[in-house]
């Protein structure tokens, strides 16, 4: 190689590292105020997430964890759920509830006590009934990961009721991860992959579905993408476990916050429940406690439509009514 195409080859590369570290500084630096929502979700996966030793869960909280994430802090506990520590012995005379669930669950952008499960919690509390309203939602899970980490180690907290918060986009398929998947480096690789992503999106560019096509796919046998056959397996797996040890299962069903009117999941909707009924379980449907709302008030920021502290309120006071007119906010010493 001539030393006029190696000193090409020299600058050509010395552009290209400069370029990215100046991306990555003005990433860094001017464009992450703390409430990207794909900056933040990219830090919960570093500070927060590790790979999972069993591939049917995936990944999971790293336990003790501690993180600021989307304006909120957020801490896991030793048994890698964000709640306060909590031991598998179950407190006499108490009532135990366990929530399974994803991000919406878990609370992404919403502090500790205000998630639906502590507000939950709290309200149970207010009635004179001891309890115990566990927060195992997990960002990103789909229902098959969630049964899997509930029937691998959940169940041993011996929950009375076990609650699956279901999400429209729970019949996503079980990601599979190489080593690296959640310790990428690069903020703005995440940033910009985002932006191009949505971009595609909106325009129909290549294989990229708008979104709500996408969601629809999840339930459509002949789509690639659909693991709704996966959801129906793991729930019937759930209701026959629970079932053998005495632990009731309501399936609650979370509206996606972007349209609630007309709601453009209303075949979704309708599976979800014919799911639940077939296996005799429970069903809440969450979307007509939110609906008589604007999407853009229930959302974490104008950009994010997780929801913020005011649906998570909605849900919460929803389970319990749906709970206390059904006489089940009671003491009890199941599992002991």
């Amino acid at each position: 190689m001539s030393r006029e195409r190696l000193f090409t080859g020299l600058v050509v590369a010395a552009t290209i590292l400069l370029v990215a570290l100046a991306l990555e500084a003005f990433v860094r630096l001017a464009v992450d105020d703390g409430m990207q929502f794909d900056l933040e979700m990219w830090k919960y996966a570093r500070e927060v997430k590790r790979v999972s030793a069993d591939p049917r869960i995936g990944h999971e909280h790293r336990p003790s964890a501690t993180a600021h994430l989307m304006g909120v802090d957020v801490a896991i506990n030793s048994h890698k759920f964000r709640d306060r520590e909590i031991g598998f012995e179950r407190t006499p005379d108490s009532l135990r509830i366990m929530m399974l669930g994803d991000s919406l669950t878990f609370g992404w952008g919403v502090p500790n006590d205000k998630t639906f499960v502590k507000r939950l919690e709290a309200m149970i509390h207010a009635t004179g009934v001891q309890a115990e309203v566990i927060n195992a939602g997990v960002g990103n899970y789909n229902t098959s990961m969630e049964v899997a980490a509930y029937l691998s180690e959940g169940h041993r907290f011996r929950p009375d009721i076990l609650v699956l918060n279901y999400f429209i986009n729970d019949a996503e398929r079980t990601p599979r991860y190489d080593s690296h998947r959640l310790e990428r480096t690069s903020a703005a690789y995440i940033y910009f992959a985002s932006r191009i992503d949505v971009a595609a999106r909106m325009l129909g560019l290549g294989s990229r579905r708008p979104w709500y096509d996408y969601l629809r796919d999840l339930y459509d046998s002949s789509s690639p993408t659909s693991g709704w056959a996966e959801v129906e397996a793991a729930v019937a797996r759930l209701a026959e476990f629970c079932r053998a040890r005495g632990t009731m299962v309501l399936v609650t069903n979370l509206p996606e916050l972007r349209q609630l009117k007309p709601y453009p999941f209303e075949r979704e909707r309708t599976m979800v429940q014919a799911l639940a009924n077939r296996l005799d379980l429970p069903y809440l449907d969450l979307l007509p406690a939110v609906d008589d709302l604007e999407p853009g008030r229930l959302w974490v920021t104008p950009t994010d439509p997780h929801p913020n502290i005011l649906a998570d309120e909605r849900f919460a006071a929803a389970i319990f009514d749906f709970l206390r007119a059904r006489n089940l906010l009671r003491t009890t010493n199941h599992g002991n």
